[in-house]
């Protein structure tokens, strides 16, 4: 990683890193110190990845036409491989802008270990508020009806392959990706701008956002606030491994609700998203994963 004068005079030193002031307690200082990226390459990796994303989603599109596909009812499979496209375009993204600032490390982006009782204890205050700020945008606008079209779209009722695939893609790969780009980069380089809570809510609304189209648009604030909650996960902790977990369970109970299955159903579901995730995450951790 390069040294921090590499990055500029005109950014403060980061707490926990060399030379910077002290970690918050309770937190872990950040291995190798937090990354120092310009808070416009943020702003930049978005449309970047966004960009990415629609050019993969026409290149799946038009690949399936070529086979066959049609082009304006895409079968599920060309709908799922264009949507693990744009969790990918979202990591490339991350790397290639976080790249610009010298060697990638995992731990820039919050892969590192932390304390799993005070991980436990933000995950549950964070869901908590925002089960309960949810509930009560769903009481005002009365969303209680509207449903999640997601999973359909991608073919969940066609055949028990694309339920298998649709299910793995939400409940692990979406996580890992979104949190990885959203709560590792954006909000890690928006931090430096004006500190946390200014970035955390940038990071929110950019998040409750980039689902328009593929959520209710009565959904987006709610995913907005789950953003900003998973950002003060990530604050909190020092690691971005409890936001990938959260945030995995979260989407496990949903695509259970989603189709209607019993709570043991979902409840397994939920608990072995968490666990392939963080299984994911410990090869990055572990330090297996090298600098790029």
């Amino acid at each position: 990683m390069s040294s921090a004068s590499s990055y500029g005079p005109w950014l403060p030193p980061v707490a926990g890193s060399p030379g910077g002031p002290p970690a918050p307690p309770g937190r872990p200082p950040a291995e190798g110190g937090e990354p120092r990226w310009a808070p416009s390459s943020a702003w930049l990796a978005l449309f970047a990845a966004l960009a990415f994303a629609i050019f993969g989603a026409v290149v799946v599109g038009v690949v399936g036409a070529v086979f066959g596909a049609s082009l304006r009812s895409p079968p599920p499979a060309v709908n799922i491989v264009a949507t693990v496209v744009q969790d990918g375009a979202f990591i490339g993204a991350a790397l290639l802008f976080a790249g610009r600032a010298g060697a990638v490390l995992p731990a820039q982006f919050g892969f590192v270990r932390t304390r799993l009782g005070a991980a436990i204890g933000w995950m549950a205050l964070a869901y908590l508020g925002y089960i309960v700020l949810s509930a009560l945008w769903a009481a005002v606008f009365n969303t209680a009806k509207t449903q999640d079209n997601l999973p359909t779209s991608l073919g969940v009722n066609e055949s028990t392959a694309a339920l298998v695939a649709v299910c793995v893609v939400v409940t692990t790969i979406a996580p890992f990706a979104e949190e990885t780009f959203f709560r590792g980069f954006f909000f890690g380089a928006l931090r430096n701008w004006r500190g946390p809570w200014p970035a955390a809510v940038v990071t929110g609304v950019a998040f409750g956002a980039i689902h328009y189209g593929s959520a209710p648009d009565v959904f987006l604030v709610p995913l907005g606030i789950f953003g900003f909650a998973l950002c003060l996960v990530r604050e909190q902790t020092g690691s971005l491994l409890p936001c990938i977990a959260l945030h995995a369970i979260n989407n496990a109970l949903a695509f259970g609700s989603s189709e209607s299955w019993t709570a043991g159903q979902t409840l397994l579901l939920m608990g072995g998203a968490a666990s392939v995730t963080m299984l994911v995450c410990q090869l990055l951790v572990s330090g297996r994963a090298r600098a790029v």
